[in-house]
C-alpha cells in the first residue's frame, strides 16, 4: 500500500484514495470530498483485490465457527452408555421355595491355610430379601442383609478360620415376594443353623453342587417350601452334636459319652481321629486345632463342677501333652489335672477335673 492507491475500508462502506501516512499503522484515505478520513491499517485494503479481502473475510468467519463449535463440543455431556438390565427369568419347578447358605474355600488346594468365602442362594422364582446373624453371648449379632433375585446367588462376606468361633450359631430370616406380577403369598422364613467348625478342617465336606464351579459347604435354609429343623436345644443332643464327628459310618467318635453318672468323659485329641486328613497341614496347624478342640469341650462343661474329662493325646514326644499342660497352668488355673489311669490309657492321657 503507498500513495495514490484507491482503497476501501472493511469494517464499514467505504472508501478513497491514500493521501499520506501517521506513524507505521494510521493511513490517512482522502474521500470524494476532499476529505481526509484517519484509519488503521488493519481496517483498510486495496481496492481491486476484492477476492483476497473476500477470502480473509470467509476465513476468519469460518474459522470463528469452527472455534465456537468445538467450545460446544467440550460442554455437551459425554455419552452415556447404553445399558439393558433383562428381567429375572423364571424357571420351571421354582415357584417352591428353595434356599442354601454356602462356604466355599478360596483355594481348596490349600485348605489348612484358605480364606472363605460365604453366599446365600436362591433356587427359586422370587426375590427373597434375607438377614444374616450370628449369636453372640445369648444375643444376636447382624452380619449381612440383601435382596436376591430369582434363581441366583449373592456373596455375603470373606472369613477366616480364627472366625469360626463366632459362627457356630446363625440365624437367617427371609422374606419372599415378586415383582410386578402376582404371586402367592409365602410365609417368612426364620431358621437357625449350627455351622460345624470341624468342616472347615476336612477336604471331603466340601463337595460339588449345581450352584458353584468349585467344591462348596452348603447347608439347606429352606427347600420345596419346607424350613430346614430349627436348632436343638436338648442339652443331651447338643452335647452330642457338639463332639460327634462328621465321618464315614464305621469310623470311631471323638468323643466316648460316660456311660454312666460319674464316669469321665473322654475325648481323643489325636489328629487321626479328628481330621480325616493332615495334607497340607503343617505340625503346627494340627497342634492349634487339637487344643482348639481341647479348649471348647473345657468350655462347653464349664459350669459342671466336678465333672471329670480325660483327653486321650498319646505318648509320642509330648508335644501335646506339654501344650495341655501349659494350658492348665496359666489359662485354667482353677481346675486340677492328673495322669489318667495307666491301665485304660498308658500314661497317654491327661484328666483334668472341672472346679
Amino acid at each position: 500500500m503507498k500513495i495514490g492507491d484507491k482503497v476501501k475500508f472493511l469494517s464499514e462502506i467505504g472508501g478513497g484514495r491514500v493521501a499520506g501516512f501517521q506513524g507505521k499503522n494510521i493511513v490517512l484515505v482522502e474521500d470524494e470530498d476532499g476529505f481526509q478520513l484517519p484509519m488503521p491499517i488493519s481496517e483498510v485494503v486495496v481496492d481491486g483485490n476484492d477476492s483476497y479481502d473476500t477470502g480473509r473475510i470467509v476465513a476468519a468467519k469460518n474459522k470463528a465457527k469452527e472455534q465456537e463449535a468445538a467450545k460446544e463440543k467440550e460442554t455437551e455431556p459425554a455419552d452415556m452408555p447404553v445399558t439393558f438390565r433383562p428381567k429375572p427369568q423364571e424357571r420351571k419347578g421354582g415357584e417352591q421355595l428353595s434356599a442354601y447358605l454356602a462356604f466355599v474355600p478360596m483355594d481348596v488346594k490349600e485348605l489348612s491355610q484358605t480364606r472363605f468365602e460365604a453366599y446365600f442362594v436362591n433356587d427359586s422364582n422370587y426375590y427373597l430379601r434375607f438377614t444374616y446373624l450370628s449369636a453372640e453371648s445369648g444375643a444376636w449379632h447382624f452380619r449381612h442383609t440383601d435382596e436376591v433375585e430369582p434363581n441366583t446367588k449373592v456373596f455375603i462376606e470373606e472369613f477366616g478360620r480364627e472366625d469360626l468361633g463366632q459362627m457356630e450359631r446363625v440365624a437367617i430370616q427371609i422374606l419372599p415376594y415378586k415383582r410386578d406380577k402376582t404371586f402367592m403369598l409365602k410365609p417368612a422364613i426364620d431358621v437357625q443353623l449350627r455351622i460345624d467348625g470341624v468342616k472347615f478342617f476336612k477336604l471331603h465336606t466340601f463337595q460339588d453342587s449345581d450352584f458353584f464351579e468349585q467344591p462348596a459347604l452348603v447347608y439347606t435354609i429352606v427347600k420345596n417350601d419346607k424350613a430346614a429343623q430349627p436348632l436343638a436345644i436338648d442339652p443331651q443332643q447338643l452335647k452330642a452334636s457338639l463332639f460327634a464327628k462328621a465321618e464315614p459310618e464305621g469310623r470311631p467318635q471323638v468323643v466316648t459319652p460316660p456311660a454312666k453318672d460319674g464316669d469321665p468323659l473322654v475325648v481323643d485329641l489325636h489328629a487321626s481321629e479328628l481330621l480325616e486328613t493332615t495334607a497340607g497341614m503343617s505340625a503346627s496347624d494340627i497342634l492349634n486345632y487339637q487344643l482348639d478342640i481341647f479348649r471348647r469341650t473345657l468350655k462347653q462343661h464349664e459350669k459342671q463342677r466336678g465333672m471329670k474329662i480325660v483327653f486321650i493325646h498319646g505318648k509320642g514326644e509330648g508335644v501335646l501333652r506339654k501344650a495341655i499342660v501349659n494350658e492348665l497352668r496359666y489359662r485354667y488355673k482353677s481346675y486340677t489335672f492328673q495322669d489318667a489311669s495307666f491301665q485304660e490309657y498308658s500314661y497317654g492321657a491327661t484328666q483334668v477335673t472341672i472346679k
